[in-house]
């Protein structure tokens, strides 16, 4: 058979999707990087999300089953006999427990701010004075932090990846890892699982405006941590925006609590306004960092347990000026106890509820201070339950205080969950039934014409669409859901048409030319091709965007067929009718 340029064409083709596709990465052996801590030593050293580790101080990594078993003999480390010296109303006191870590946290004065971890068993308070730690006087900050690294167990990482080396000290992994991905195709949220949402904004949204709305989301969906985060506008036929948010891995509690609200968060003191949530007022916040954020204390109440946690955050200049000035207008009171306080407390809101109400020392009237520690609670049957609310609503207001509120008040529309479970079983069945569509449309196709030589090429020019809109779907990064497969098949059904018209069309009698005969039968796929291009649009759009994977796959289908595999099986029908015809 001669090799025509349009079956050239065709061969190109499926060697550029082969390599926008990349099947030889399900040979690929090492775990992926999926996210690294913020300040941890791995970000320093520069671990990044993205690369590949292939060995873990000596140890090879092939599969997370392989990663999991390094870790664990790696950071066998054997807990530190802590002995802790403090004065307390200048009374000392001595408290003994082992752990890994300190489980402290001091301020400048070696007043301890946070007690944590195992340390809480130990019953240290806050507000006492450390004065030894091990033997060792700790008489600044600079010696409480050389003691701390010199007594905590850390373990050398050699951490070999596709990028190169890095070593670093570490007492805890600072990074979670995934599976390596066996190919460049993406799976959508309805295939790999998690949460999607379509929401709807206050108003009509400009396209500028759309686009600052999806950025703040954006943000405050990665300071939260979720991973695999799709955030995309979408329009109706009446032209209504909305923002379609997919998060692979979450639930949709998650993405309720996050984007539905608008995330106000605003610091009072009395009726006046010291800082909102955000870069403006707030330049950063504690996340991920022990010593200035964690679950403090978690104790048991009638009907369950409730747990308290705090972080600190970090004013601006301008912030710290507006509360100094604020304070300075206060009087002091004196309580029960004996503690000096001003006369008023510093109230936070989160959408203008309050959510916590905190005691102002005497000690900061008129004084410039960024630094300021927020309080919280979670509550829970157990104590688990209770440390997991304390942990969540942590984070929320972190992440809110981080990124501040979202410029426009949001409704949401739908909200869907699918576990990963269901859309793997998806798949399989989605597998199966091409497998018994691709033999019964070649069962029937041979019983028409009786002929393998026809029945291969249909097969063969199925097989090559699907490979190609599959490179397609690589190249440009487009996640496969279950809308976009359902829209391959269809392309495909219309593909096989395509075929049929093209054969018969040549086997006509010969009162046109071969040429002749095989134009026509382009003519009729090119008018089909148009209806269903046209048909696909509106879908495109419809129903804000919720259908434009299965338009979007059809549309390029569609176009593969008529425009590259069509007119190389014309060509090869073209031959193989000339041979019986001589």
């Amino acid at each position: 058979m001669k090799i025509t340029f349009k079956i050239w064409l065709l061969i190109c083709f499926l060697i550029i999707s082969a390599i926008a596709i990349a099947p030889w990465k399900a040979f690929d052996s090492g775990v992926l990087i999926k996210s690294v801590n913020d300040n941890s030593s791995a970000s320093f050293e520069g671990l990044a999300k993205g690369e590949i580790i292939k060995d873990i101080n000596g140890h090879l990594i092939a599969s997370l089953a392989d990663f999991s078993n390094a870790t664990t003999d790696i950071f066998n480390l054997q807990p530190v006999e802590f002995t802790i010296k403090a004065l307390a109303n200048n009374i000392p006191k001595t408290y003994s427990y082992s752990s890994l870590t300190l489980d402290l946290a001091v301020n400048d004065n070696l007043t301890i701010t946070n007690v944590y971890g195992i340390a809480l068993d130990s019953n240290i308070s806050i507000n006492e004075t450390l004065t030894e730690i091990n033997g060792e006087t700790i008489s600044s900050m600079e010696k409480f932090n050389e003691v701390k690294l010199g007594l905590e167990p850390k373990i050398k990482l050699t951490i070999q990846t596709n990028k190169g080396k890095h070593v670093f000290y570490a007492s805890k992994l600072d990074f979670a890892v995934s599976e390596t991905p066996k190919s460049n195709l993406k799976a959508g949220l309805d295939i790999q699982g998690g949460a999607k949402a379509l929401v709807k904004p206050e108003k009509k949204l400009s396209q500028s405006e759309m686009e600052d709305l999806i950025r703040v989301t954006k943000e405050r969906l990665n300071v939260y941590g979720l991973a695999d985060i799709a955030v995309r506008s979408a329009t109706d036929l009446s032209q209504n925006t909305y923002m379609v948010v997919e998060v692979a891995g979450a639930t949709p509690k998650e993405l309720e609590d996050l984007i539905g609200q608008q995330g106000k968060f605003e610091g009072k003191i009395g009726n006046e306004t010291v800082f909102v949530g955000g870069n403006k007022d707030i330049t950063s916040v504690c996340k991920n960092d022990a010593q200035c954020a964690g679950i403090r204390s978690c104790q048991q109440q009638q009907g369950g347990y409730y747990c308290q946690f705090d972080f600190a955050i970090y004013l601006s200049e301008t912030a710290a000026k507006r509360q100094a000035n604020i304070t300075d207008q206060l009087s002091i009171n004196i309580t029960s106890s004996g503690d000096r306080i001003l006369s008023a407390p510093f109230d936070l809101y989160l959408d203008d509820k309050l959510v916590d109400s905190l005691q102002i020392s005497a000690d900061l009237k008129g004084k410039i201070t960024t630094s300021i520690s927020i309080h919280g609670p979670g509550t829970g049957a157990t104590q688990q339950e209770a440390y997991d609310a304390a942990s969540a609503a942590m984070a929320k207001l972190q992440t809110v205080l981080i990124t501040g509120s979202l410029p426009y008040k949001l409704e949401i529309v739908k909200l869907d969950s699918l576990s990963p479970l269901l859309g793997k079983q998806f798949i399989n069945n989605i597998f199966l039934a091409a497998i018994a569509a691709a033999i019964g449309v070649s069962v029937i196709i041979f019983i028409r014409y009786r002929r393998l030589i026809l029945t291969l090429p249909v097969v063969l020019t199925v097989l090559s669409e699907v490979f190609i809109i599959l490179g397609a779907s690589a190249l440009i990064n487009w996640n496969l859901d279950l809308a976009s497969i359902a829209g391959i098949i269809a392309a495909l059904g219309t593909g096989v048409d395509a075929q049929v018209i093209i054969i018969d069309e040549s086997r006509k009698t010969k009162e046109y030319s071969l040429k002749e005969r095989i134009k026509r039968a382009f003519f009729i796929i090119m008018g089909s091709f148009s209806t269903v291009f046209v048909a696909m649009l509106p879908l495109f759009w419809a129903g804000a965007g919720m259908m434009k994977g299965f338009a979007l796959t059809t549309i390029i289908g569609a176009s593969i067929g008529v425009f590259i595999t069509r007119p190389a099986f014309a060509d090869i029908i073209n031959q193989i009718v000339q041979k019986e015809e001589q």
